[in-house]
């Protein structure tokens, strides 16, 4: 042990590890740099162009299509420096990275075969992106399933739906994106009635709770167009079925259907307008006889129905 010791020349030694140290300490700090001035300076560019693009588009979609672009841009950054860091950086331990890049190619190139479904997930995400089907703070609905857009990137969609649960959508899984906050919503209603009512009247009553709502300061900011009836939708087994519709702004449509319906309820009882409801009657075996024998007393034996 005291040979080994021994044999080893310190200073060269030391002079070895100070001079890779700096080279290493170096390369962290510009990558580092580098990270800090891209997060600077990113999120600006992209709002300046994407600004550019969407003239006349809702502040809230450019914010959201610009917190999307930052996001997954920033990312690919920072995974992109991270690499270069750790293939400028290993030579300095003496590790060849020639060697090590070409034996990562040819497992990566193994790999490739069996991971199909993650660069179908890669393109998918790359025309989410770019299409700008969808962004963070969106509410979509995607391979069955509507939440609050949490992340996207590359690879993977995450929502949250209603109850809070999250899910993690690959990119790749996903036929059909429906965007429910884009730009415009519509407050969509079907409203009942009793076949009794006069239509008249009901279609007064909906297009004044709709006006007023719209008037509402409180709610008018959410309102772009007031509620108002487009007619009979259908004849429904108890009810007359009308089509009350009004554009809200994007992710608000939920809230003003909600207090919508609370306001035609109290004005329909003001009104005396009856929302049917199912009945259910139910006829005993011993009511069905004595039904029956009420029925002879009235027509007598030897009537005929």
């Amino acid at each position: 042990m005291r040979d080994f010791f021994a044999d080893i020349d310190w200073s060269r030694w030391a002079e070895t590890a100070w001079t890779s140290g700096a080279r290493v300490a170096v390369i962290i700090v510009a990558i580092y740099v580098v990270l800090r001035i891209a997060q600077r300076l990113l999120e600006p560019a992209i709002r300046h162009a994407i600004e550019a693009q969407m003239v006349g588009q809702p502040r809230v979609e450019i914010d959201k299509r610009v917190d999307t672009l930052a996001h997954v841009a920033y990312r690919t950054i920072w995974v992109v420096a991270l690499l270069v860091g750790l293939i400028t950086i290993l030579p300095e331990f003496g590790i060849n990275t020639s060697a090590l890049l070409a034996g990562a190619g040819l497992i990566g190139l193994a790999i490739g075969f069996g991971a199909q479904s993650l660069v179908k997930d890669v393109i998918s995400g790359m025309f989410v992106l770019v299409e700008n089907q969808y962004g963070k703070g969106d509410v979509v609905t995607l391979a069955g399933v509507t939440g609050l857009v949490e992340d996207v990137n590359l690879r993977r969609t995450v929502l949250r739906d209603l109850d809070g649960t999250v899910h993690s959508i690959p990119n790749g899984e996903i036929a059909v994106a429906s965007n429910l906050t884009r730009a415009q919503a519509n407050a969509n209603l079907m409203v009942g009635v009793s076949y009794g009512e006069d239509l008249a009247e009901v279609f007064d009553v909906l297009n004044r709770v709709g006006r007023e709502m719209a008037d509402d300061l409180d709610w008018s900011a959410d309102i772009i167009e007031a509620p108002r009836v487009l007619g009979v939708e259908g004849f429904g087994e108890s009810s007359v079925d009308i089509r009350v519709l009004g554009a809200t702004q994007p992710g608000r449509q939920w809230d003003v259907m909600r207090e919508l319906r609370r306001r035609i309820k109290v004005a329909f009882d003001e009104a005396g307008i009856e929302i049917p409801f199912p009945h259910t009657t139910l006829v005993t075996a011993g009511q069905k006889a004595a039904h029956g024998i009420e029925l002879q007393q009235e027509t007598g034996p030897g009537s005929s129905q």
